[in-house]
């Protein structure tokens, strides 16, 4: 069974596998930068990466989404709700074509 990276704390290289971390935990450690980018609508920003983690379970068989995927979804989205949504709709349709998004959102920046 192949562990993938993902929420910072403990452990070995300083990092918690994503699959040992509670759902809870995901939401807590996403909080912070929610909260900077969509303020009042964190919240609905939690939510909907929520969905994305729910679709990606039901999808690939995996906890949560790499954190490249999250990282993608974040930039792609940049601090619009409705753009969130599409991003993580697409996260889990096509991740090359988001990350395409992202790569060029990150040229743009």
């Amino acid at each position: 069974m192949m562990v993938r990276d993902g929420v910072v704390g403990a452990g070995s290289g300083g990092r918690v596998p994503s699959s040992l971390v509670s759902r809870a935990g995901r939401r807590a450690a996403a909080r912070g930068r929610a909260s900077l980018e969509y303020g009042a609508y964190a919240e609905a920003a939690l939510d909907l990466l929520e969905l994305l983690e729910l679709a990606w379970h039901d999808c690939y068989g995996e906890v949560a989404p790499p954190p490249q995927v999250l990282d993608d979804v974040w930039r792609v989205a940049d601090g619009d709700l409705g753009a969130l949504a599409s991003a993580a709709r697409l996260a889990v349709t096509d991740r090359r074509d988001l990350r395409v998004s992202a790569d060029r959102a990150r040229e743009l920046a």
